[in-house]
C-alpha cells in the first residue's frame, strides 16, 4: 500500500494512474475506521482499478467546543485494515488548508434542516473538504455510507451543481448485532449510555412497521417515537423528522420518497440514525 502525506504528491500519483488508464475510487475518511468503512472500502475495489483512502480529521467540520481535539486516531492500524480490504493507497495529508484560505462551498438549503439547526457551519466544513479532496485525488467514483444521510445528499448535489464529474455512490448503513449504527463515535459511550442507544434504531424499526401497516401520518409516527424514546432515561431526543428524499422538505403524509432522520444526545456523545421509508 502507497502512502501519500502531501497534496503534490496525491496529485502526481492521480496523474499517473490516469496516464496508464486506470480508474480510482475514492473513500474519504476521517479514520478510527469500523466495518462501516470498510465496507465502503470494499465497494470502492469493485468499482474501480486503484482505491484511495484519505484519513483527515478535517477541523473545518468541528464547531468550537465540539470533540476535534479528542476524535480517536488509529492511522496506523486504519490502513492495515484498508489494505486488507483493497484499498492500494493511504491518503493522509497533515493539513488541507493553506495559510490565509478563505474559500467555502456552501449549499445554500440543504445544510439548513436536521443536524444544520443545532451544527450551522458543519456542512459548509463538509462540502469544502470533500471539494479539495476531489480535486486533489481526482477520482472517477467516490462511497460514502448513507448513515449521515443529509451528508450524502449535499455532496451529491455539490457534485452536480459544480460539475465535478464523480460517480457518488451511497452505501446501506452497517450496524452492530444488536441494532445500533456503526460509528466512530460510539467509542465515547458509557456502558450504560452504550445499552441504551439501542433506543435509535428501535425507533427506526417501530416507524418502518407502523408505514408497513398503513399508517401515514408523520405527526403520529413521530410522537410514537418520541413515546418510545422516553423509555430510555439517558438518551436525548434532538431531533425527529420524516423528509422528502429528495427535496429535504418536511411531509405531513408518508409517501413512497420519504425517510426519517433523528439524532439524540447520550451524555455528551451525539448520535444520529435514519431509515428510507417505502
Amino acid at each position: 500500500m502507497k502512502i501519500i502525506r502531501t497534496k503534490e504528491g496525491m496529485r502526481e500519483w492521480s496523474r499517473s494512474c490516469r496516464a496508464q488508464g486506470k480508474t480510482i475510487g475514492f473513500v474519504p475518511t476521517m479514520g478510527y475506521l469500523h466495518q462501516g468503512h470498510l465496507s465502503l472500502v470494499e465497494e470502492a475495489a469493485r468499482a474501480a482499478d486503484e482505491v484511495v483512502i484519505s484519513i483527515y480529521v478535517n477541523p473545518t467540520q468541528f464547531a468550537p467546543g465540539e470533540d476535534l481535539e479528542v476524535y480517536p486516531r488509529s492511522e496506523e492500524e486504519d490502513l492495515r485494515k484498508a489494505q486488507e480490504k483493497g484499498a492500494t493507497v493511504g491518503f493522509c495529508p497533515s493539513s488541507l488548508y493553506s495559510e490565509g484560505y478563505q474559500t467555502n462551498v456552501i449549499v445554500e438549503e440543504l445544510i439548513k434542516p436536521l443536524c444544520g439547526v443545532s451544527r450551522p457551519t458543519h456542512f459548509i466544513g463538509v462540502a469544502t473538504v470533500v471539494t479539495k479532496l476531489f480535486n486533489i485525488v481526482r477520482p472517477d467514483t467516490a462511497i460514502f455510507g448513507k448513515k449521515d444521510y443529509q451528508q450524502l445528499a449535499i455532496i451529491k448535489r455539490v457534485v452536480e451543481d459544480l460539475d465535478q464529474g464523480v460517480t457518488i455512490v451511497g452505501m446501506p448503513i452497517v450496524r452492530e448485532a444488536d441494532g445500533l449504527a456503526m460509528s466512530s463515535r460510539n467509542a465515547y459511550l458509557t456502558e450504560a449510555e452504550r445499552a441504551q442507544a439501542v433506543a435509535l434504531s428501535q425507533v427506526l424499526d417501530l416507524v418502518r412497521r407502523a408505514t408497513k401497516n398503513g399508517e401515514r401520518a408523520s405527526h403520529v409516527l413521530r410522537d410514537m417515537a418520541l413515546t418510545h424514546f422516553k423509555k430510555f432515561p439517558l438518551l436525548q431526543p434532538e431531533y425527529v423528522e420524516i423528509r422528502d428524499r429528495e427535496t429535504f422538505e418536511l411531509v405531513t403524509e408518508v409517501h413512497d420518497r420519504c425517510f426519517i432522520a433523528l439524532a439524540a444526545k447520550l451524555g455528551t456523545t451525539r448520535l444520529i440514525d435514519n431509515s428510507e421509508l417505502d
